[in-house]
């Protein structure tokens, strides 16, 4: 079995990777925890912006989180994947890709305006996704 997780850089990510290695647990099921870096939108910027050198700082804090996480899980087979996309797309791709059995991903808590405006990973990766989803629902004090 095949378990896909997507990450990001916000503390939610904390009770999405959990509950993603509580499920590989459950199933003895490998876990591809998955970042997509999203280039932010620079069409309106007048200088030289590097990319690839935000994308490196951004992974390089990241996966320093996620491996703080991560410290003492030895019992589930993980690997680490970095993609460039808007995410729930690239999250569907890759589960096919792979084969996932189940895809897992959080909740930003943006409100009914902000998924409007930013879209929602969740809601478009129950309806893209070849596999079941799985939303982790965000903590209300955070």
């Amino acid at each position: 079995m095949k378990i896909v997780v997507g990450v990001d850089e916000s503390p939610r990510s904390a009770g999405v990777l959990e509950r993603a290695v509580i499920e590989a647990r459950t199933h003895g099921a490998s876990l591809d925890i998955v970042h997509v870096f999203h280039q932010p939108p620079l069409a309106y910027v007048d200088f030289p912006v590097d990319v690839d050198a935000i994308a490196v700082a951004v992974r390089k804090s990241l996966w320093e989180f996620i491996d703080g996480l991560l410290d003492g899980v030895d019992d589930v087979e993980m690997e680490k994947i970095d993609l460039w996309g808007y995410p729930p797309d690239a999250l569907a791709d890759h589960a096919a890709d792979v084969g996932a059995d189940l895809l897992v991903v959080g909740t930003r808590s943006r409100g009914q305006i902000g998924a409007l405006v930013l879209g929602s990973t969740s809601h478009r990766a129950i309806h893209i996704a070849p596999c079941d989803v799985l939303v982790v629902k965000a903590e209300e004090q955070e």
